[in-house]
């Protein structure tokens, strides 16, 4: 485990060079209403784990369990789907094919809403993505492509199949130049923020988000800014094969990274959205990294204590139990409120 305290003056300055770059919304309204009229939207659980808590050194732990949203085992229904519904909302989906890369979940969200709303969705995958999961995607009706071994190849391959055929790029990312619909899409993601604010006893005291591109950690913390200010310590959680926004705060400018394949493959992303990026920098109060063995226990304990899920699905979950060799180093005690994510089921 390593942590980065947000350095103030380094994330000033980065907000300040991405002037142009929007925040994340703080408006759930809309996707909430929006999202009510589909027969699959239902309110997911709050669960609070006590042995959990007690493994942690904590006092209580609340997980926020997605592995059921909409009948598609992940929060990422609440994004691509979302945007798609807005298109449908505007007569600009039907007929429409919608384009995207995915290493997991947002696919599969691009290809039910894609279907729901008389779309086509096709889908680029890298080398990497099981040909389980690829089967999946067929079953919604998408057309799946591969191309790349690494999850940004596979995304340049889909950005030059929009430009080239006219095709709508729906990435859950976000560059120069292409803010409109990644900034919707994690509006989307609010919803399960929105549910959780109402679900929470009382505010939490530290909260532990899992990051790939930053876009659901983006989303729940702007969001919990608004709802509970500055009281609860945020943390974002990434594999250290991974550090993306780790590395960009820490050098004060976007910053592409390196490394070896993730076995927290949802998670497994070297180059951060930007809209996430400039939200976290104001919002996060820490960066944490955690290596393949901390973010596989996290998934075993899931598995001991009847929530089955990946390592990406139980990153933030594998932060805390991180964070247990250094429970100082981000003010945890025996009277911390815990609020962690179980962003997708075992088959994510």
């Amino acid at each position: 485990m390593e942590i980065l305290h947000n350095p103030t003056g380094q994330s000033a300055a980065l907000v300040a060079a991405l002037a142009d770059t929007p925040e994340p919304s703080v408006n759930a309204d809309h996707p909430s209403e929006l999202l009510k009229r589909c027969p699959a939207a239902s309110e997911t659980p709050m669960i609070e784990q006590p042995s959990l808590a007690a493994l942690a050194g904590v006092g209580r732990v609340f997980v926020k369990d997605e592995r059921g949203r909409m009948g598609l085992g992940s929060f990422k229904a609440l994004g691509a789907a979302y945007v798609i519904a807005c298109d449908a909302e505007e007569g600009r989906a039907a007929g429409q094919t919608y384009v995207t890369a995915s290493a997991g979940n947002h696919g599969l969200s691009v290809a039910a809403g894609a279907d729901a709303f008389g779309a086509q969705a096709v889908i680029y995958l890298a080398d990497t993505v099981p040909e389980a999961f690829a089967d999946r995607l067929r079953s919604l009706g998408a057309e799946v492509r591969r191309q790349g071994e690494i999850y940004e190849e596979s995304m340049a391959a889909a950005a030059a199949a929009a430009r080239s055929k006219g095709w709508v790029l729906l990435s859950d990312s976000s560059w120069p130049g292409y803010y409109d619909r990644p900034h919707r899409l994690m509006q989307g993601y609010l919803v399960m923020m929105q549910e959780a604010v109402e679900q929470m006893p009382e505010p939490p005291t530290h909260i532990f988000l899992q990051a790939g591109v930053g876009g659901l950690a983006g989303a729940c913390a702007a969001y919990a800014r608004k709802a509970w200010g500055s009281a609860p310590r945020i943390i974002v959680v990434e594999p250290s094969a991974a550090p993306a926004l780790y590395a960009s705060i820490a050098a004060g400018t976007p910053t592409v990274t390196e490394g070896p394949s993730s076995a927290m493959g949802r998670l497994d992303c070297k180059e951060p959205s930007l809209i996430a990026l400039k939200g976290l920098a104001r919002d996060a109060d820490d960066f944490m990294l955690i290596s393949e063995e901390e973010g596989k226990r996290g998934s075993v304990l899931c598995h001991e204590h009847g929530l089955p899920t990946t390592p990406s699905g139980a990153a933030g979950l594998s932060g805390l139990l991180a964070s247990g060799d250094d429970p100082d180093a981000i003010g945890l005690s025996d009277s911390s409120r815990v609020f962690v994510i179980l962003s997708e089921g075992a088959t994510g």
